[in-house]
């Protein structure tokens, strides 16, 4: 789904651009605090209606305006363009338009321009909190499961709604109604997951030994609570120690995928440079695996290329990326960075003071 043209107005430092685009590569080079990341950021927001840098929509809206706009056109499986924007206001409210039609939800967005972000503080998937893993875990799910959306959503009303309970409750018997659902919610979440998670592994482990051949890499997943016992038994056995801590403190908001190198945790072993490689890894994996399941191409979102690795890492990474034949966005300081990837096909944007013009 790749886009075609994109159109910034008011957003960080761009006053406004209009981008016709290459549905391979597209470089934006530029000095740093030139506005190219901000290039990357709007893309981002057309996908998943909001920032990869600040969850504060009033840092986003450029100085002094009480607005700002991210419009374009993507291409659909029938290769006809269709329009797709999202204006947001100072005031926090957001209004989204798809094939002309307003009113639509943020979800439908990430559905229709699935993206994969590659950036600097991406380390936080691999050496952060399990949070970032499961959220790389849904992401795929999300694709492959029309229903996840909703049952991840209702299962987390239903949590907070045990949660109140278990301030107030005196008894198991009050919380029994709850759990029958909220139970089987979770197996259901935990059976969409463990189902991604053993279809898109072997793809991962294969990509990250492409990238780091000199290592032994291994995938694993854990639902949030023991693999033998059932969920609606979990919280029933638990309920004393839930009540005493104030929150259910087992479930699929405690799943994660774990990640072995050579048996040792990740964080342990990796070099800042070969984390990137394996955080790249693991995008690239997972944007292919949506490919093969869906006929879906993902958009992929590279800022600051060159960060971290050397020029033998550079080319190992440009050649993954050239051979997804996905569409790409590159930020990078310099030409001379991103050489191994310019192409016939490509198009290249110069950024300087939120000015973009095409070179």
């Amino acid at each position: 789904m790749p886009l075609t043209r994109l159109i910034v107005q008011q957003f960080r430092n761009i006053k406004a651009c209009d981008m016709p685009l290459s549905t391979g590569f597209n470089f934006i080079i530029g000095p740093n605090g030139s506005g190219k990341t901000s290039v990357l950021e709007a893309i981002y927001m057309l996908g998943h209606g909001r920032s990869f840098k600040s969850s504060l929509t009033g840092r986003i809206i450029q100085n002094e305006c009480q607005e700002l706009f991210v419009h374009g056109r993507f291409l659909n499986s029938d290769q006809f363009e269709i329009p797709i924007g999202i204006n947001k206001q100072r005031d926090g409210s957001t209004e989204v338009r798809i094939g002309g039609q307003s009113g639509q939800k943020l979800a439908q967005l990430a559905e229709v321009l699935p993206l994969q972000l590659i950036h600097p503080e991406g380390f936080e998937l691999l050496t952060d909190g399990p949070k970032f893993r499961r959220a790389f875990i849904d992401w795929g799910v999300f694709h492959s499961q029309p229903q996840f959306y909703e049952a991840w959503g209702r299962f987390k009303r239903f949590s907070k709604q045990r949660n109140a309970l278990l301030k107030t409750a005196r008894s198991y018997k009050e919380l029994s109604y709850w759990d029958k659902d909220l139970a089987l919610l979770a197996e259901q979440i935990d059976q969409w997951r463990a189902t991604y998670v053993e279809q898109m592994q072997p793809l991962a482990e294969e990509m990250c030994r492409a990238f780091l051949p000199e290592f032994e890499i291994k995938l694993g997943y854990y639902r949030g609570w023991e693999r033998e016992t059932a969920y609606g038994e979990l919280l029933q056995r638990n309920f004393e120690r839930d009540q005493n801590l104030g929150y259910t403190f087992s479930g699929p908001n405690k799943a994660d995928l774990r990640i072995k190198v050579n048996n040792t945790p990740v964080e342990d072993v990796l070099s800042r440079g070969q984390l990137k490689l394996m955080m790249c890894a693991l995008r690239l994996a997972q944007g292919q695996h949506l490919a093969q399941l869906t006929g879906k191409q993902c958009i992929y979102l590279i800022d600051d290329f060159a960060s971290e690795l050397d020029s033998v890492r550079r080319k190992r990474l440009a050649d993954c990326l050239k051979q997804t034949k996905a569409q790409v966005f590159v930020s990078s300081i310099t030409e001379s960075q991103i050489a191994d990837m310019i192409d016939e096909n490509g198009k290249m944007f110069h950024v300087e003071h939120g000015t973009i013009e095409q070179v």
